[in-house]
């Protein structure tokens, strides 16, 4: 059974989706709805409300509640100081295993760092490496992504190429189970080390008018061994979509 929970949330992961990112329009509004498969045994999907909110100005960006100020600006490099929400979580009330509903819950958390993204005729690069600051995970995460831009008139499609590292912190947070927490289930103490897990995703874009924009943007991505291995987790990876459309002022 799908979950509908109505949350702001923010991006998925740093510079996640490129298609909903505006760089050289300076104010962009809407509205998009991200589909999120559970990792977890038992979990349930979610389908996620995200307001498409674009900015572009001289030092300062914001996309769709992630933000930044910049350290470095041209045309064809992007380094900034960056701030944004992290809607990964775990909440046992939602799960329908008894032995997964005896689990602690996992929070969502607010991360900061520093993303670069370099544009070339051969193509984009974006990377990101970001830190929990709300102390919920104590972890980190560096995103590295190369995409490529087609563009056939009114539509452009993106696909790209990546890999999530997740610390050790990051992933026993998220995957691990503390020997208190496998006591009260049953399930067997897992303390997971850190992590590389590649993706692939496409992004699609489609101007409507002058004004209007339609975008559609998936990813899957292959889990390491070590959150792959975790006993809270009965997949191989994960796939998300995230669908909207935008006003361009």
């Amino acid at each position: 059974m799908n979950h509908f929970k109505l949350k702001a949330v923010a991006l998925l992961c740093p510079c996640y989706f490129a298609a909903f990112s505006t760089y050289a329009d300076p104010l962009s509004l809407g509205a998009s709805v991200i589909y999120a498969q559970s990792p977890y045994r038992g979990g349930q999907d979610r389908y996620l409300p995200v307001p498409v909110i674009n900015y572009e100005g001289e030092n300062f960006w914001f996309r769709s509640l992630q933000g930044g100020y910049y350290l470095w600006k041209d045309s064809q490099n992007q380094l900034s100081l960056t701030l944004l929400g992290s809607p990964q979580e775990y909440d046992p009330k939602d799960n329908d295993l008894g032995d997964m509903k005896a689990l602690d819950k996992r929070r969502m958390t607010l991360m900061a760092g520093a993303t670069y993204r370099h544009v070339a005729d051969w193509g984009i690069v974006r990377t990101a490496l970001l830190g929990d600051v709300l102390n919920n995970s104590n972890g980190m995460i560096w995103d590295l992504t190369y995409l490529y831009r087609f563009e056939f008139g009114a539509f452009s499609l993106t696909p790209g190429i990546g890999a999530m590292w997740n610390s050790a912190n990051q992933n026993r947070y998220y995957y691990g189970v503390s020997a208190h927490e496998s006591a009260r289930s049953g399930i067997s103490q897992y303390r997971p080390d850190d992590t590389w897990s590649p993706y692939v995703e496409m992004n699609a874009s489609y101007q409507l008018s002058d004004s209007w924009n339609a975008s559609l943007s998936g990813r899957y991505t292959r889990f390491g061994s070590d959150i792959k291995d975790s006993p809270m987790v009965d997949k191989d990876g994960q796939f998300t979509l995230w669908t909207g459309v935008s006003y361009t002022f």
